[in-house]
């Protein structure tokens, strides 16, 4: 397979050029929550229509409030698009590069729409029933991934926010389970609650902590 994508062609030059080359549904894939040491590792898969979206960029380079009013548009725009999550336990028992492969495979067998291409974040993932292509920082460089990242972020930041009215004395609708030093002093302090991910030394090493 080869196709060409010039340097100034844009988010969508990706999937303009996979187009060329006979591949007009192309999915992206992108996770949120991988570096999180509490809540669910949340993947979602997404297949763009030809007519871009305005505005859509990597979820990170957005503001909550952005990710928020372009959420809603990717979801009435795609031709197709799924979100699953891996629970803390899972998360845990798969270990995170297993469990963030896992996610990304299951998100593509979600969607109602089979892709023809599959671009992925970061690195290869196997087992997705396409032909797939990894991209460095693919949430900058291409739009589908782009969408997915959107996608993922705002679902898992909403979990996220309905677990801190859960368990409010962790603060997790401020720091959204990462490891911040807001975090880890409520979990040196508290120790962990049943949605933190175990394995995690940080979160481990406060199990063994004495508490009076």
């Amino acid at each position: 397979m080869s196709f060409v994508v010039r340097r100034d062609a844009g988010l969508y030059g990706y999937e303009r050029a996979l187009g060329r080359a006979g591949f007009g549904l192309v999915a992206g894939v992108d996770e949120a929550g991988r570096g999180a040491c509490a809540g669910p590792l949340v993947a979602a898969a997404v297949i763009l229509p030809p007519r871009p979206i305005e505005g859509l960029a990597d979820s990170k380079k957005l503001t909550p409030a952005r990710r928020d009013r372009l959420y809603p548009e990717i979801v009435a725009k795609a031709v197709a698009w799924s979100v699953v999550r891996v629970e803390p336990d899972e998360c845990d028992a798969l270990g995170m590069h297993v469990a963030d492969l896992e996610s990304l495979r299951r998100a593509v067998a979600r969607l109602e729409t089979r892709p023809d291409f599959v671009l992925t974040d970061g690195f290869p993932v196997d087992g997705l029933g396409a032909p797939s292509l990894a991209m460095w920082k693919g949430d900058a460089v291409t739009a589908s991934v782009a969408a997915a990242s959107v996608i993922a972020k705002v679902t898992r930041d909403r979990i996220m926010i309905q677990y801190g009215a859960e368990f409010p004395s962790y603060q997790f609708a401020v720091h959204k389970g990462y490891c911040t030093a807001l975090h880890q002093s409520e979990l040196d302090s508290q120790g962990p609650c049943p949605i933190h991910r175990k394995a995690w030394d940080n979160v481990a090493r406060t199990t063994k902590l004495e508490r009076s």
